[in-house]
């Protein structure tokens, strides 16, 4: 008697990846240098040869382990230790298992200075098109 196991569809995995940071195929083609059709056909090829895992990794914000290693049995199991329902069946967060390995400030700080350049970036061109009338 054999047991059937799942292949390890690494395409599968930098889909759901990819949808899970609510990525689209166009945004992680622009980040390859590539196309959506590139990106498809990728998603639904069973390999994937490893320096290109590298780049997509590195595109999607993670390491090429995490894509080999991704399981949606694990992802449900890490939403259902962060979530409780209340009575109402709305989700609760788990704060007490809850550690961001992140700093909320730095994120907002981070913010800040993007968007400072940002106007930064916006004025330099507009004087640039003052000069040049």
């Amino acid at each position: 008697m054999s047991t059937l196991t799942k292949p390890n569809h690494i395409g599968r995995k930098i889909s759901r990846i990819r949808e899970l940071r609510d990525m689209k195929q166009e945004a992680l083609a622009q980040a390859l240098g590539t196309n959506q059709q590139a990106i498809s056909a990728m998603e639904n090829s069973e390999t994937i040869d490893e320096e290109k895992l590298v780049e997509v990794a590195k595109a999607l914000g993670v390491t090429p382990e995490a894509i080999k290693n991704f399981s949606e049995d694990a992802i449900l199991n890490i939403i259902n230790n962060t979530f409780n329902t209340n009575d109402n069946g709305i989700a609760i967060l788990k704060t007490e298992s809850y550690h961001p390995n992140f700093n909320p400030l730095d994120k907002v700080v981070e913010l800040y200075e993007r968007l400072v350049q940002a106007e930064k970036d916006k004025v330099e061109y507009l004087e640039k098109l003052l000069k040049g009338k």
